[in-house]
């Protein structure tokens, strides 16, 4: 299991810091303070830049995308309407054999959970606690991912970053 914290004391206001269930920090991401795109830049422990996460603009359901560090489109968190819960779909392709690969989100933050599946089957699951102290004091949220062996962990953070900013939307 990792865990995807949002920091409750962050100039921007929306840095969040990825760690395995045994507090080792796996990546980070840097919110910037001002962006109109809510542009936010994963990291790894080496201060490595991974990819940057964008709000995407002109978007019926707010839709994010990532980008390489040399401006390359890596993958796709596209918000589709759901009357209760949220949904998404998150394209890239496969780094492996270069094939488009489609996941699916489905959560239902009454539940507090969401499953993110590839042609029906499971490759993660996000969780998160109602009214935890970071919640409370700082309205800043913990999740819990659980991630099947060989998923990118942080395209899965990613996922649950763009949910957070879909989900504080509402």
């Amino acid at each position: 299991m990792h865990v995807v914290k949002e920091k409750v004391f962050s100039l921007s206001g929306d840095d969040f810091t990825v760690r395995t269930a045994d507090g080792i920090d796996v990546c980070k991401v840097k919110g910037k303070a001002i962006s109109m795109r809510d542009k936010k830049k994963f990291t790894d422990m080496t201060g490595t830049e991974l990819f940057t996460l964008s709000n995407k603009m002109m978007a019926i359901s707010k839709s994010f995308h990532g980008e390489s560090p040399n401006g390359t489109a890596n993958f796709e968190v596209k918000g589709k309407f759901k009357l209760i819960g949220s949904k998404s779909v998150i394209t890239f392709k496969n780094a492996a054999d270069g094939k488009d690969v489609e996941l699916e989100l489905n959560g239902d933050w009454l539940d507090k959970s969401a499953n993110i599946t590839l042609n029906g089957k499971p490759v993660a699951a996000i969780s998160r606690k109602f009214f935890n102290a970071s919640q409370f004091f700082g309205d800043k949220q913990t999740y819990f991912m659980t991630v099947a062996p060989n998923v990118d962990l942080s395209l899965m953070a990613a996922i649950c970053v763009a949910l957070d900013e879909r989900e504080n939307e509402k």
